[in-house]
């Protein structure tokens, strides 16, 4: 499993690692595809962070793609189905999710488990399927290493300007609050 190489056999122990924190803006040039008369899409697309790059599938099986993401704020949230610090952490993001689901794009990234199956489950048991947060099937940890992710659980917050922080371990739902918070009025 190429994934379980980089991330370790244990869930993270928490705590926010200042190197972790980037700015996601690039100038390279995306292929927009536009078409005559499509400015508005692609200066929005021309203007992409970095690590909205990205496709991937759904634990369902349809296609997600980074840049649908493009016009809010966004929490990645990474997680596997064996971590119990993933367990405890779901009812919490679950929580935020209701609450500034309007405001913030949420995506949940299951990762290091390949049996689909259990990601299913973990989803189903914890309540963080809902409509609202796409969860998106890693499971060779190609998203992980995207993001430069290392540990479960993970938070990636990314503001409209493609600045982006990492955080590893558990926040709770006042710190997940506060840190969504944050982005979703951009200070």
């Amino acid at each position: 499993m190429a994934g379980a190489t980089f991330l370790g056999a244990g869930c993270a122990e928490g705590g926010s690692d200042p190197a972790m924190h980037t700015r996601a803006a690039s100038s390279v040039p995306a292929d927009t595809g536009e078409r005559p008369g499509d400015r508005a899409a692609g200066r929005r697309l021309r203007s992409l962070p970095p690590e909205l790059r990205f496709e991937g599938r759904t634990l369902d099986g349809r296609p997600f793609t980074g840049s649908n993401l493009a016009e809010r704020p966004v929490v990645f949230w990474f997680w596997a189905p064996w971590c119990p610090n993933c367990v405890a952490e779901a009812p919490h993001v679950a929580a935020v999710v209701r609450k500034y689901g309007d405001r913030v794009a949420f995506v949940g990234v299951a990762g290091l488990g390949d049996n689909r199956n259990q990601m299913r489950h973990f989803v189903a048991r914890t309540g963080v399927g809902t409509g609202d947060m796409p969860q998106l099937d890693d499971s060779t940890g190609r998203l992980f290493a995207h993001f430069r992710v290392s540990s479960v659980p993970s938070f990636v917050f990314m503001t409209l300007d493609g600045t982006a922080t990492r955080e590893s371990g558990q926040l709770g739902q006042a710190g997940l609050e506060q840190r969504v918070r944050a982005i979703a009025t951009g200070r």
